[in-house]
């Protein structure tokens, strides 16, 4: 059986359908592998890498409101600081390091000195989710070593480069992004999070050229940030990645 690797891309609150494509495949008894990790998609892949169930994380998700992942701290580099993010994680998992996952685990982030990516693949797992999910002048950048670093997104938002080196023989990616269309947004917050996503968009292009296997739900309906959606994020995750495994078909066994 080939093993399966499995890219998360970033998208703020988008990231529940990551949720749903969990699902889809526990349905279709499809093993991962290798994980890796974007932004959002890495607070998913590090939750289900440690073995919690698609279930289990929908639960976590539920119960999530925006000041759940972060709280108002004035940096000179940032607004906000994404440390609730971190005391989530290890809450759920315990203060567990990334090579302790069940599933082996990458995390994406950028070098905000250099523009480098970085990946994380030892080390605190829940820093190493709040480092890739820092939003540049959203979030404070997270101290890693002599490092500072922000949102993984700006060097790989769907890591599938990444995956395939961890020696995975099928790559499946999942862009948010893909068919996601932006409404004018009604706050700065807005303007940051549009403006943000519109860069991973267009490099994206690039990034998945290599899946075996793309899964583009269709969230154009939904906004990036409301926690009010995330049970219909997680049903519309579930119901593309259904319909796109199912024309896939055997590759995956």
């Amino acid at each position: 059986m080939k093993k399966i690797g499995l890219a998360l891309g970033g998208g703020a609150v988008l990231g529940a359908a990551h949720i749903g494509v969990l699902r889809a495949l526990e349905e279709r008894d499809v093993e991962v592998g290798y994980l890796a990790g974007t932004s959002i998609g890495a607070f998913v892949g590090a939750l289900y890498a440690f073995g919690n169930t698609s279930k289990e994380i929908e639960e976590i998700a539920l119960g999530l409101n925006w000041m759940d992942i972060s709280g108002i701290a004035i940096f000179e580099s940032g607004l906000l600081s994404n440390s609730k993010l971190g005391d989530l994680l290890d809450k759920s998992l315990g203060e567990k390091k990334i090579e302790e996952a069940k599933i082996p685990l990458a995390v994406i982030a950028t070098d905000v000195s250099t523009g480098e990516k970085v990946i994380l693949d030892k080390g605190p797992v829940a820093k190493a989710v709040m480092a890739s999910t820092c939003i540049p002048g959203i979030f404070g950048p997270v101290k890693w070593d002599e490092r500072l670093l922000v949102d993984g997104g700006i060097v790989e938002n769907i890591p599938i480069d990444t995956v395939k080196k961890m020696e995975a023989d099928y790559v499946i990616g999942v862009d948010l992004n893909a068919r996601k269309n932006y409404d004018k947004p009604d706050n700065i917050l807005d303007v940051i999070i549009n403006s943000f996503h519109f860069l991973m968009k267009a490099a994206a292009r690039f990034q998945t050229q290599d899946a075996d296997l793309l899964i583009t739900p269709e969230l154009s309906k939904f906004n990036m940030v409301s926690t009010d959606q995330i049970r219909d994020l997680i049903e519309q995750g579930y119901n593309d990645a259904s319909e796109q495994l199912e024309k896939a078909g055997s590759p995956l066994k």
